[in-house]
């Protein structure tokens, strides 16, 4: 545990970008850090950066319920990071030079957590992580593996909430990340 500790402190402290002149809270992750599944999603909103917890708001009580549908808990058997870990203003699309600056923290979780199953939320993890040109409402619930890590990409739960007409598709692929997570942890 004493990587994570590190990790945190050092995180906690960043001044790499300019996020950190406007942030109230670093949003380091949550969950498990021994867990088999890592959710990345791309940054804090406002409450997540008032609370220093990723997925609080709206999105994050969606998030909970997708996460309870496939029998996952943040706190239990998964974790949840960020691309950045500092709200950008007015929840904009963090910049390629803040995800840069951030996402050295990103691949240090990752290594740490050495998930089986990585589930990008929403567009702009699934460009940073799995593909550059990744079109989410073409390719969600396709999978790829790198590193011996199992990754795809689902809608961000804040797209489920403003277009209601992707939570089937989004049904689908939760459930092929049940059964991906369920194949890939039997065969330890």
């Amino acid at each position: 545990m004493g990587d994570w500790e590190q990790l945190r402190r050092t995180c906690m402290a960043c001044t790499r970008c300019g996020l950190c002149e406007t942030r109230h809270n670093v949003v380091f992750g949550v969950g498990n850090p021994q867990a088999d599944i890592l959710f990345v999603g791309e940054g804090p909103g406002e409450q997540e950066d008032l609370r220093g917890e990723p997925f609080v708001g709206p999105a994050g009580k969606l998030l909970d319920d997708m996460l309870s549908i496939i029998d996952l808990d943040r706190k239990e058997n998964c974790y949840i990071a960020n691309i950045v870990k500092c709200r950008p203003p007015r929840n904009r699309d963090p910049l390629e030079t803040e995800q840069d600056a951030c996402i050295g923290f990103l691949r240090e979780q990752i290594a740490l957590v050495a998930p089986k199953v990585l589930v990008c939320l929403g567009r702009i993890a699934a460009k940073r992580l799995i593909r550059e040109d990744y079109r989410i409402t073409r390719e969600h619930g396709q999978w790829t593996q790198e590193n011996g890590i199992w990754m795809t990409a689902i809608y961000h739960p804040s797209a489920l909430l403003r277009d209601v007409s992707k939570r089937p598709e989004t049904f689908e692929d939760l459930l092929a990340i049940r059964e991906k997570l369920r194949q890939v942890t039997e065969t330890r």
